[in-house]
């Protein structure tokens, strides 16, 4: 289950009329524009219209403009959380990471990070961790096998007595056993978890405090890092909008070399899937441009790091095991990927499940199943949480990750973003495109529930006019078999040759992504 306890300064909904008074994790209160600018200046040409109500009917143009690209595409936001809490020597596991097209991995889980002691696998604050799930476990049994990057979260709530804060030795010795000892070559290390939060386990004194965060940083952990690895890249967490303000005590104090954020849609008990899928992407795309806003206006050129995301920030119902979190989730990426956000992990690979004594079912919500959870992978069900789900193999991709598919068949490593326009009269559809090995790739949503939409898309300014196509789609009538416990792939189509210009009908509910070499 997901670490963090509920608390009321998260976004909340009222059907889908969203409250302005959400600050922590969704950046402020969320306007319904009908363009949204996914970062700043220039790079809002590359806005993706998003407006409410339904598809226009016939064909219209969606344009990608081939003569201005953008942010170069970082495949590491194709990534997941695993936790200290799950046994990782189970097989499979690194399979499953390899099938949904992930490249990025989190460790050692959210908020048990500020209680873990990786020498000896203690936990302070009662604290759970399998046995099995060592340091060196995972580094062997997940990363390895699927060629993973790797970012840890290094303990800054507690010491090994469990009597003061962090301990920057502590960290520094995982640092070097990790890279100079078994030679692992893990770069990224972030200091501490959700640590301006009250839930988070904080031995300092005072605790959850900006000021004492940064300096623990800069005096401590981050010159201890350095000394034993001085490739090893150091991050903090930042949280925009946080009250007491954090982020301009952390940016103008601390030392770092990339920053972290967290994001979690919506509040336990008031999801909607039309916020989720038609509303929320824009306010992730939000938060993350405040963060990127504050790091340039204090001059600050690190990268961002998307350490967790998900559609609940607790008790996780029945959007979770849907294709409308698949489609929130896919709109994120493809954001992130916008915004050039240069990693990303969703919460969570394996490790929990839950059923309708603590997550939302409604009928209100589509989907099938009477289980849900933060996992993207089956943890083979039933299982504690949901003893009354149906037999699910271990390893099964859920819908999420089936959308990580579409998204790893769209994304190339070092290629550029390119700006997507889409007509108004297709309010529903949201477009993304990019540059692929010589030609190009378009990613398209379709966020009508029960109609489809046709589309022309128009790639302006291509290098060629022929190429040969293919395409990847998740759409409900795929989801919708999970009915009857059938959990199917994306459908990939061999399209022959295509032109620069082509259509395509899009089912409802649906990523697609089209790729042209």
């Amino acid at each position: 289950m997901n670490e963090r306890p509920a608390f009321p300064l998260f976004a909340t909904l009222a059907g889908a009329a969203v409250a302005a008074v959400a600050l922590a994790a969704c950046g402020g209160a969320h306007a319904a524009s009908p363009v949204v600018p996914l970062g700043q200046g220039d790079a809002a040409a590359s806005a993706t219209h998003r407006s409410g109500g339904g598809n226009g009917s016939g064909s219209a143009t969606i344009t990608i403009d081939a003569s201005s690209p953008g942010a170069a595409v970082s495949t590491d936001v194709l990534g997941a959380n695993m936790a200290v809490w799950y046994d990782i020597t189970q097989s499979g596991l690194s399979k499953e990471f390899t099938q949904a097209g992930m490249r990025e991995v989190r460790w050692p889980g959210g908020s048990a990070s500020d209680e873990y002691h990786w020498q000896t696998q203690a936990f302070c604050n009662g604290g759970y961790g399998n046995s099995n799930s060592s340091f060196d476990n995972f580094m062997q049994d997940v990363v390895k096998p699927a060629k993973l990057d790797v970012s840890i979260t290094l303990n800054y709530g507690s010491n090994s007595a469990c009597n003061a804060g962090g301990d920057p030795n502590e960290a520094a010795a995982w640092v070097k056993y990790a890279n100079t000892t078994q030679h692992y070559g893990v770069k990224h290390w972030t200091v501490g978890n959700e640590v301006y939060g009250s839930w988070e386990y904080d031995l300092h004194s005072p605790a959850h405090d900006a000021t004492t965060y940064a300096n623990a940083v800069a005096t401590g952990f981050y010159p201890a890092i350095k000394a034993v690895d001085k490739t090893a890249q150091v991050g903090v967490v930042l949280e925009p909008g946080w009250s007491p303000a954090w982020d301009p005590t952390v940016i103008s104090k601390a030392k770092f070399d990339f920053v972290e954020l967290h994001y979690y849609a919506q509040t336990p008990g008031q999801e909607s899937d039309t916020y989720l899928t038609q509303q929320a992407p824009q306010a992730f795309a939000s938060f993350v441009a405040s963060a990127q806003s504050e790091l340039a206006a204090a001059g600050v050129n690190v990268p961002v790091f998307v350490g967790e995301m998900g559609s609940v920030y607790s008790n996780p119902g029945k959007q979770t095991t849907s294709i409308t979190q698949a489609l929130y989730a896919g709109q994120v990426v493809a954001d992130m990927m916008q915004l050039g956000v240069a990693r990303a992990t969703w919460w969570l690979g394996n490790g929990g499940c839950s059923d309708a004594s603590s997550g939302n079912f409604s009928n209100s919500l589509y989907g099938w199943q009477a289980f849900g959870g933060y996992m993207v992978f089956s943890d083979g069900l039933p299982e504690y949480g949901c003893p009354n789900a149906p037999q699910l193999a271990r390893g099964v991709l859920l819908p999420t990750a089936r959308a990580y598919q579409v998204l790893a068949a769209f994304a190339r490593n070092g290629e550029h973003m390119l700006p997507a326009t889409v007509p108004q009269s297709l309010p529903l559809v949201r477009a993304y495109g990019t540059t692929y090995n010589g030609g190009y790739a378009v990613l398209l949503f379709n966020l009508d529930q029960t109609n489809s939409a046709t589309v022309t898309v128009d790639i302006a300014h291509a290098a060629k006019n022929t190429f040969t196509g293919t395409s990847k789609t998740y759409d409900k009538q795929i989801y919708d078999a999970s009915k009857n416990n059938k959990w199917d792939p994306p459908a990939t189509k061999q399209l022959g040759s295509v032109g620069s210009t082509f259509t395509a009908t899009l089912p409802p509910w649906s990523i697609a992504a089209y790729v042209l070499r």
